[in-house]
């Protein structure tokens, strides 16, 4: 009988071990990469819902604004032809302010909605000078009212061009109402409405 011979030893490369390596590091990437990416949907959505939120309570401003100015133009709608700081209305707009610049926002006016928010609003009556809309050299942006609305439709030589001399009825005046809100983790606001009032 002969005696048990062990096969001879073969030279091992290695090569299964980067080839591990490699995997692992893959594995580890895509890990970090998504958990990263649901970080970023959660951090997203988080900031979509606190817009949306403080979007809600700008308009409390924009309701103040229109309030005022409707029940101004209802009552008192002379006063409409000049500055009204203490109510944050603006007579005249200058096209070259954005909401950006702190000029804009010059006069306006500061609303608590109630829960622990503070919301500025600022209205501007789209004239070139604050004087009545048919004055002489004051630029207004102003329609005619629609013919559907009236019962009628445009009668012939009036128009209902925007710079028309002629309207149908009684031309109604562009108001801007701007409102903004600072939040609380620094982020803002602006919402805007136009307002159109027959003066």
């Amino acid at each position: 009988m002969k005696p048990f011979q062990p096969l001879p030893r073969v030279r091992q490369l290695g090569i299964a071990l980067p080839v591990m390596l490699i995997m692992l590091l893959i594995l580890l990437v895509s890990s970090i990469y998504l958990l990263r990416s649901s970080n970023s949907t959660t951090l997203t959505a988080a900031n979509l819902a606190y817009d949306a939120q403080l979007a809600r309570a700008n308009d409390f401003g924009l309701h103040a604004g229109f309030n005022w100015l409707s029940q101004t133009a209802t009552l008192n709608r002379a006063a409409l032809n000049s500055n009204i700081g203490a109510q944050g209305y603006r007579a005249t707009m200058n096209t070259r302010l954005s909401v950006r610049s702190t000029e804009f926002w010059d006069g306006s006016r500061s609303v608590a909605d109630g829960r622990g928010n503070t919301i500025r609003y600022v209205i501007h009556r789209m004239c070139t000078m604050a004087e009545p809309t048919n004055a002489p050299n004051n630029y207004c942006v102003r329609t005619t009212a629609n013919p559907a609305a009236l019962g009628n439709a445009v009668g012939v030589g009036n128009s209902m061009k925007t710079d028309g001399a002629l309207f149908d009825g009684v031309p109604q005046t562009h108001f801007v109402i701007t409102a903004r809100i600072d939040g609380p983790r620094g982020g803002n606001v602006i919402t805007q409405m136009v307002v159109l009032i027959a003066i």
